[in-house]
């Protein structure tokens, strides 16, 4: 009779963290104001209000939206404040920057708000393959959260993990 087959992952104290389990639902919206400027370069203040006033914003319910301007104008702080106003009853969060920037800040929310009270003197990986678009920046917010409190923390799978920190 062969020996019995033990996974000694599944019966250790390792704890697997994984930030696709934390990804949220929602529309992902680069809002280019560009287009709402005089000859793509100059915001006149009473056009871009008027423009901005007749807008639909409901169509934003529910996503996330960072604001830019593609062209090389220079756009004064107000504008993106405005913007901001006018989208707060609907989108779920608002920046200026990029798509990229829009995933580090949702995830810097998502890593602020986690309990980590549980990872307290634990073993912990945090899972490094995503099908989802998890930003590098997560990654490391999260390991910082995790060190005061985590008894080491690895990076990977369980099989194949990198060791980053262990408690002295």
């Amino acid at each position: 009779m062969a020996d019995e087959i033990i996974n000694r992952v599944a019966n250790s104290k390792l704890i697997t963290v994984n930030l696709e389990d934390y990804y949220p639902q929602g529309h992902r919206v680069l809002f280019d104001i560009k287009d709402w400027l005089f000859e793509g370069f100059v915001l006149r203040e009473k056009d871009f209000r008027t423009q901005v006033s007749e807008f639909d914003w409901s169509q934003y319910q529910d996503a996330y939206v960072a604001l830019t301007c593609s062209s090389d104008a220079i756009i004064p702080g107000w504008a993106y404040m405005l913007l901001s106003i006018q989208l707060e009853p609907f989108a779920k969060k608002i920046i200026i920057g990029t798509l990229d920037n829009l995933e580090t800040a949702i995830y810097q929310d998502i890593i602020n708000d986690l309990d980590i009270s549980d990872f307290k003197d634990k073993p912990i990986i945090i899972k490094g393959c995503s099908k989802k678009p998890v930003p590098q920046n997560a990654y490391i917010m999260l390991a910082n959260k995790l060190q005061p409190f985590a008894k080491s923390i690895m990076y990977g799978e369980a099989c194949s993990s990198v060791p980053l920190y262990k408690k002295k």
